[in-house]
């Protein structure tokens, strides 16, 4: 695997050039197709093939899988078209590996809404361990807001990933509610039904585990909420099904913030089967223009978490998408709007807009102008992802869980596939 920025006078025939590889393949695995031109500054993945396997006639995505000893999944993640051909095309030229050795193997999982587009949803499932379905709400008498999620746990397990109920503090209206939090942190039967209500859900719809993703948890209710996860681990992990839970960023037992107050890193981490730290949103909707999920912020939770939870639990919280905030910021007035990564490089290319990184926070960025309004941007590369699978490699964390699947970014998981294994769990 290596990483190639874009420099002025670059094409794509004379980058493959370069490094010995398929034009069209490279402009596949980077979609470029999808954006107008390259743009000066911008990072491409460049793969290159150890053993690959030209199809001939009469073969089929499990023969091959077979003749080289591979799963059809893994198949699907060295040539994502596949998800999308019934019967294989005889002469074309399918990967079977990348040169490189896999340096160790992760657990990825990604959060994904019913309206997903299926298509995406379809290329995305071969890369996942596990898919969470977000969300359920429920009220305060305990009962579950449900959601239209039968497709997307069928899509799931059709693909031999482990779909995941997503639990979040909303109510019937689909509004956050931080007084749910509280209601299930103080009363016992609330919770004792909320819990059966989660068991007979899941049960009769087949999913695997349960996510817990409770945020603004006020510090009066802290020792409640642990008791929750505790009764609800033991209860679900007794039926077979794992307890995640999501966490914010904290860099101190006594981090300040409403966010913070009432989480408990060592207690939750003792309860649950796994954690995700929600390792993003320093740039947010309402922030001043910064990088999303800067490294040195992410080192900086990583440090206090290891101490506090075994490694072997916690989750890397990956952010998927980025933001575009108008200049001048102005607090509590800008608002920045989110967008995707390959979206923001088209942005870049419309306004002739150089790339930049940042190397304290190792994110790219750009400004431009457009109807005299001048533009700062954030997003995610495959240069900003490769160092954060780094830092959860030298750290031998458990794996990442990913905000969101709403949007495209093929190089992101072919970045992941080359140099790492996906586990695969029974589902």
């Amino acid at each position: 695997m290596q990483i190639h920025v874009v420099q002025a006078g670059d094409t794509i025939e004379s980058i493959a050039s370069q490094y010995g590889v398929n034009a069209e393949r490279l402009a596949y695995d980077n979609q470029l197709g999808e954006i107008s031109r390259l743009v000066t500054g911008q990072s491409l993945l460049i793969l290159t093939p150890n053993v690959t396997h030209t199809v001939a006639e009469g073969d089929t995505k499990e023969s091959i899988a077979s003749q080289y000893g591979i799963s059809v999944k893994q198949l699907y993640r060295n040539n994502p078209y596949l998800v999308f051909q019934d019967t294989l095309t005889t002469g074309d030229v399918l990967v079977i590996s990348y040169e490189g050795e896999k340096i160790r193997e992760f657990v990825v999982g990604g959060y994904a809404y019913p309206f997903i587009d299926r298509n995406l949803l379809r290329e995305i499932l071969p890369f996942l361990t596990k898919l969470l379905v977000f969300s359920y709400g429920f009220t305060t008498d305990g009962e579950l807001v449900e959601i239209d999620d039968e497709e997307l746990i069928a899509l799931a397990k059709e693909y031999g990933v482990k779909p995941i109920l997503t639990l979040t503090p909303l109510d019937q209206y689909g509004a956050f509610n931080s007084y749910l939090v509280s209601v299930i942190a103080s009363n016992p039967e609330v919770q004792e039904t909320l819990i059966q209500n989660l068991i007979d859900v899941m049960q009769i719809k087949g999913y695997g585990g349960v996510d817990v993703d409770f945020e603004y948890i006020e510090g009066k209710d802290k020792e409640g909420y642990i008791g929750f996860i505790q009764n609800l681990t033991t209860r679900m992990n007794e039926l077979g099904y794992e307890v995640s839970i999501a966490v914010a960023p904290k860099e101190s037992d006594d981090f300040p913030g409403l966010l913070y107050e009432g989480i408990d890193y060592a207690a939750l981490g003792e309860a649950a089967n796994s954690v995700l730290l929600m390792t993003y949103e320093w740039g947010y909707t309402y922030s001043e223009p910064q990088a999303v999920a800067p490294i040195n912020k992410v080192e900086d939770i990583i440090d206090y978490a290891v101490t506090r939870i075994p490694v072997e639990k916690i989750k890397m919280g990956i952010p998927n998408y980025g933001y575009d905030w108008r200049l001048p910021y102005e607090r509590g007035v800008t608002k920045a709007q989110s967008i995707g990564n390959l979206q923001a490089v088209q942005i870049a290319a419309d306004n002739g807009a150089v790339i930049q990184y940042d190397e304290r926070a190792q994110s790219p960025y750009f400004n431009y102008t457009a109807d005299t309004i001048e533009h700062e941007v954030w997003f995610e590369d495959v240069r900003s992802l490769n160092r954060k699978f780094e830092l959860a490699s030298n750290n031998e964390l458990l794996g990442f869980g990913y905000w969101s699947l709403m949007k495209p970014f093929r190089a992101n998981w072919l970045l992941l596939n080359s140099m790492y294994d996906i586990i695969d769990e029974n589902v």
